[in-house]
């Protein structure tokens, strides 16, 4: 997915300067909306990238400390994680990130857990806050 939004960047700043190049007033306008398209692309896709580096360099970190959960959620023949296998996990990863809300280890196992179940919603949420609580060590590697 990463590639192909680069070959849409690439592919739309190409269509800006060949719009910039017209001339002409609308011809401009256009660019200059399709650079701004392409800004926001490719700054979503270093968020997306840095994001991912910080998650994988804590998930080493907690792996370090052998603090990753052990849970396996058990997947249907359609791939998808049996719900009420996942229902009976949660509970325990969630108390306890209500019983210490600011250890971020509680909050990425929170997020491991949602993953494993399918929730990426929740378990990118949980995952931001994991970073967000973690402490600032450059050397999480």
């Amino acid at each position: 997915m990463a590639a192909l939004l680069l070959l849409y960047i690439v592919v739309v700043g190409q269509r800006a300067v060949a719009f910039m190049a017209t001339g002409q007033p609308i011809g401009i306008g256009i660019g200059v909306a399709l650079v701004v398209v392409a800004l926001i692309g490719a700054l979503l896709l270093v968020l997306e990238f840095r994001f991912g580096i910080r998650i994988t360099r804590l998930g080493r970190r907690l792996e370090r400390e052998g603090g990753t959960p052990q849970d396996v959620v058990p997947l249907m023949p359609s791939g998808r994680p049996d719900r009420a296998a996942a229902d009976e996990v949660f509970p325990r990863y969630k108390d306890a990130v209500e019983a210490d809300p600011d250890d971020w280890r509680a909050w990425f196992r929170l997020g491991v857990v949602y993953d494993a179940a399918g929730d990426r919603k929740r378990a990118r949420a949980a995952m931001r806050t994991a970073l967000a609580t973690a402490p600032t060590d450059r050397r999480v590697d």
